[in-house]
């Protein structure tokens, strides 16, 4: 579905006159989800804001709950993109967690797909990949009507590497609920959802459907996306899924013209336009996922993550208001390219926060991070960090989207009682064979 027309108005305001100072934009009018109750359901009739609060939430430091955008300037930082309509964006190094530039980051806003990131961190893990499902009616109960589909059928059986390979490559609701089905039901999710949500200290969020269909109350923000983009990228399964660009889907079971039983597969590519490209937009350079969404009430949606020179970048944006094909992917490739000038340069804004739990936690890395394995570390081991080449993944998956073997990947701790990130993260080998933009 599309997103309705919208009038964007902007004005520029001088909010420091210290020696890095910052540059406010009024945000764009739109229509926005009321923002979630957290200890009650929220009500489909609160009426919903047309701006973002004066004050949104501090986490991650007090300039990311303010409107507008927050840059640090100085000399040798490049300008920030004059054309960039989206209601929410952050760019941010996903190594250190800097938050390099931001635009109402933590606007609590309809997030569309984009939920699905949450969804697979929290899911991924407990089934491996080789599990078989046979899908009965009511694992396929309760989707909204017009929902994306990868074409799931009653009565097949698909392993659980079909299935997240619907999830991310065609943004499959029907995929998200048999996995959750598999996950002993929608409810149970949601529950799920919401408290690894709270774990990731990404209180923006509020969860209702697991598919980020739109639903009365459900929000979240580019802050919060790009924790659930980070903590998913330290999983060696949602590297692979999200940086697949066309894969074999297995299709119905019939029979052929001389009466035998085939069941014969069909190819899916990814929606997301950075990673396989479209007539009007190239796969941009160093690119290796993450996610994207469109809804009527949340427009275009999207995380992505990029390494370039060795510096790797997460970028965030919600809902632009200039209503071109692939705007979304516009704005963040601009994004993108701002971040990888200015990242070294342009002193941070804020932080990504670690999950509450690392506090908490020994200095040891997880065993692994693939599905079914533990849920936190990336599950590759050693210390060098050079690449090798990739290969084709499983079940059909080919061409530039796998993440596949490096001869190791260097967790390290970061300072005090803080976040376990694989540092070196093995990327796919897609973001090696492209070459940089200038």
């Amino acid at each position: 579905m599309s997103a309705p027309k919208k009038t964007a108005g902007r004005s520029l305001l001088v909010t420091s006159a210290a020696a890095l100072s910052s540059l406010a934009l009024t945000a764009p009018v739109a229509l926005a989800a009321p923002s979630p109750s957290p200890s009650a359901s929220p009500s489909p009739s609160a009426s919903p804001s047309a701006t973002p609060p004066a004050k949104m939430s501090g986490v991650g430091g007090s300039r990311l709950g303010q409107a507008g955008t927050q840059v640090n300037l100085a000399s040798g930082v490049p300008v920030l993109p004059k054309d960039i309509t989206a209601r929410s964006w952050i760019v941010t190094d996903a190594e250190s967690g800097d938050v390099l530039a931001s635009h109402n980051a933590h606007w609590r806003l309809p997030p569309a797909s984009t939920m699905k990131m949450l969804f697979a961190d929290t899911v991924l893990p407990k089934f491996p990949r080789t599990e078989k499902h046979k899908v009965v009616p009511s694992d396929l109960a309760g989707m909204g009507a017009g929902s994306s589909l990868v074409g799931i059928k009653e009565g097949e059986t698909y392993t659980v590497h079909d299935l997240w390979l619907g999830v991310f490559l065609r943004s499959g609701n029907d995929a998200v609920h048999v996995l959750s089905a598999m996950n002993k039901g929608v409810a149970k999710t949601v529950t799920e959802m919401n408290e690894h949500a709270e774990e990731l200290q990404a209180l923006d969020t509020h969860v209702v459907s697991p598919d980020g269909y739109d639903a009365p109350g459900q929000v979240s923000s580019a802050y919060d996306l790009t924790l659930f983009a980070r903590s998913g990228l330290q999983k060696k399964d949602f590297r692979e899924y999200c940086s697949t660009v066309t894969a074999k889907f297995p299709g119905e079971t019939k029979k052929d013209k001389k009466g035998k039983t085939v069941r014969k597969s069909f190819e899916i590519q990814n929606t997301d336009r950075l990673l396989s490209g479209d007539y009007d937009i190239s796969q941009y350079p160093g690119i290796a996922g993450v996610k994207n969404g469109n809804t009527t009430n949340a427009g275009a949606t999207f995380t992505g993550v990029a390494e370039r020179g060795g510096r790797v970048l997460l970028v965030t944006v919600m809902n632009p208001s200039k209503e071109e094909h692939n705007e979304v992917y516009k704005e963040t490739a601009k994004l993108f390219d701002w971040g990888f000038k200015a990242a070294g340069k342009v002193a941070p804004v804020g932080e990504l926060v670690p999950p509450k739990g690392t506090a908490r936690s020994s200095a040891q890395p997880e065993a692994s991070g693939e599905a079914g394995g533990g849920s936190g570390g990336s599950g590759d081991s050693g210390a060098s960090t050079k690449p090798v080449a990739s290969a084709t993944a499983d079940g059909g998956s080919r061409g530039m989207g796998t993440a596949l073997a490096i001869t190791g990947g260097l967790l390290v701790l970061l300072a005090g009682a803080a976040f376990l990130v694989n540092r070196r993260w093995p990327l796919p080998d897609l973001v090696r064979r492209r070459s940089s933009r200038p």
